[in-house]
C-alpha cells in the first residue's frame, strides 16, 4: 500500500512540474516575442522603464519555470532525493520572488493612473519630434489604437508646439485619423484634422481604449497567475512527501 502510494506522489509530482514546465515554456516565447518583436511594440516597451524590466523579469522567469519544471520531472521518475530538495529550495525561491512581486505592484499601482500618464505626457510630449523616444512611443501607440492622448485631445492644449511648426493646432498629427491604424496608413483628410474638425480625429483617450483593450487578458494573466502559484504549492507539497518516501 505504501508503494502504491509512492508510485502514485510520483506520477503527480510529474503531471504537475510538466504544467510548470509548459508554463515556463510560455512565459519564455511571450519574454522573447516582447524583446525582439520587430513591429514596433519592442519602442513601446523600450521607451517604458517598467514595462521594460517587466520583459526582462518575464523572460527570466520563464527561463527558471522552464528549467524547473524539467528538473522536477527528473528527480520524480528517478526518485532522487538530490534532485527533489533542490527543486523544494528552488521553487520556494521562486513563490517568494512572485508574491513580493504582486506585493510590489500593488504598493507602486498609483504609478499606472490616468493622473500619472497626463501629467507624464504634458511634461514629456513633444508632438512630431521622432528622435525623441518619448513622444515617438507615444505617437505609435496613439496611432495603432486610434485614439489621442490620455483623456482626449484636450491633453494636448498645453503641450508647446516644436519650433519652426507652421501648424498652431493643439492635435498631434498621430490623432488623425487613418485609412490603415499604422505609421505608413494615409491619412483620411490630414488637414481638416488639424485645421480642427473633430469627425476626422481620433477623440478618445488612449487609457480607456487600451484598458478596454486589455481587460479581458488583464483577468486572464491573473487568473493564469494564481493557477501558476496554487500548482507551484502543490508541487511543493508532493515533493517533501516523495522526499521523505524515498529510502
Amino acid at each position: 500500500m505504501e508503494g502504491d502510494c509512492l508510485s502514485c506522489m510520483k506520477y503527480l509530482m510529474f503531471l504537475f512540474n510538466f504544467f510548470i514546465f509548459l508554463g515556463g515554456a510560455c512565459l519564455l516565447g511571450v519574454g522573447i516575442w516582447v524583446i525582439v518583436d520587430p513591429t514596433g511594440f519592442r519602442e513601446i516597451v523600450a521607451a517604458n522603464p517598467l514595462l521594460f524590466t517587466g520583459a526582462y523579469i518575464m523572460l527570466a522567469m520563464g527561463t527558471m519555470l522552464f528549467l524547473l519544471g524539467f528538473l522536477g520531472c527528473c528527480g520524480a521518475i528517478r526518485e532522487n532525493k538530490c534532485l527533489l530538495l533542490f527543486f523544494f529550495m528552488f521553487i520556494l525561491l521562486i513563490f517568494l520572488a512572485e508574491l513580493s512581486a504582486a506585493i510590489l505592484a500593488f504598493i507602486f499601482r498609483e504609478n499606472l493612473t490616468r493622473e500619472f500618464f497626463t501629467k507624464e505626457l504634458k511634461k514629456h510630449y513633444q508632438r512630431n519630434n521622432d528622435t525623441d523616444v518619448f513622444s515617438s512611443t507615444w505617437n505609435s501607440v496613439m496611432i495603432t489604437f486610434a485614439c489621442c492622448g490620455v483623456n482626449g485631445p484636450e491633453d494636448f492644449e498645453a503641450v508647446p508646439h516644436l519650433p519652426h511648426s507652421s501648424l498652431e493646432m493643439a492635435t498631434p498629427e498621430a490623432c488623425c485619423q487613418r485609412e490603415l491604424q499604422s505609421r505608413e496608413g494615409m491619412f483620411v483628410n490630414k488637414e481638416a484634422c488639424l485645421s480642427g474638425v473633430e469627425r476626422f480625429q481620433n477623440r478618445q483617450g488612449c487609457y480607456t481604449v487600451i484598458l478596454n483593450s486589455f481587460e479581458t487578458y488583464v483577468y486572464l494573466a491573473g487568473a493564469l497567475a494564481i493557477g501558476v502559484l496554487a500548482i507551484e504549492l502543490f508541487a511543493m507539497v508532493f515533493a517533501m512527501c516523495l522526499f521523505r518516501g524515498i529510502q
